[in-house]
């Protein structure tokens, strides 16, 4: 079993640093999960702890989960998800020169579940949902550029499938069109922070993720 990292830890939830390659949530198919690993961990000082599932992130990608301990701490961040008071950024690395050093991408994507892959479409349609993000180049090593994201919607494989769709595969995605080889069910995807604001305050918390210890992200700017 992996090991877990993690970042913060109180009463009310924990925060990891996930690692690529394993799934989220708790799974009959799989031995380690980032849920039975924080399982693991809760079961040496609580005989049955709670662990709530606040948000996920995809098995290729690594950084910052946070997980409930109570189930009100649950209903409080599912709340603050759906209305949008909290904020991720996230790491890229590409191997091609963006056009831009910075843009906000809008378009439609349809999931496509015969493929498990997110499509970008030309127009609005019913099955479409509209993505959101921006992104600009912080960085770059011999691999290739850095970018800084910040989703504004939270749409499946929404990252990938739009920085794919302007030329600028995600480093090992071979789903969308990556020729560039990387670790086994991983990319250069990484949940960097997230922020969120604290209920009834105007205090906002970050919690910020160690980037994976590989040469793909040694760069002089993080």
């Amino acid at each position: 079993m992996s090991n877990l990292e993690v970042v913060h830890e109180n009463n009310d939830y924990i925060v990891v640093n996930k690692m690529a390659g394993l799934i989220s949530e708790k799974s009959p198919y799989e031995d380690c999960t980032v849920e039975s690993q924080v399982l693991n961990l809760l079961l040496k000082n609580k005989r049955k702890p709670y662990i709530g599932i606040i948000h996920r992130l995809d098995r290729v990608t690594s950084g910052v989960l946070i997980l409930a301990k109570k189930k009100s701490i649950l209903v409080e961040f599912n709340n603050l998800f759906s209305s949008r008071k909290v904020q991720k950024t996230y790491l890229a690395i590409v191997k091609n020169k963006p056009q831009k050093n910075k843009e906000n991408l809008i378009n439609f994507l349809v999931k496509n579940n015969l493929e498990k892959r997110a499509d970008i479409v030309p127009s609005r349609s019913k099955d479409s949902l509209e993505c959101n993000l921006s992104y600009q180049v912080i960085d770059k090593n011999d691999f290739g550029y850095l970018l800084e994201i910040k989703p504004k919607t939270g749409r499946f494989h929404q990252i990938r499938a739009q920085l794919a769709n302007i030329g600028l595969p995600i480093i090992g995605d071979e789903k969308y069109g990556s020729d560039q080889k990387y670790f086994p069910l991983s990319i250069c995807l990484h949940a960097w922070k997230l922020t969120y604001q604290v209920s009834g305050s105007k205090e906002f918390k970050t919690f910020e993720a160690p980037l994976p210890k590989n040469a793909f992200w040694t760069f002089k700017s993080i």
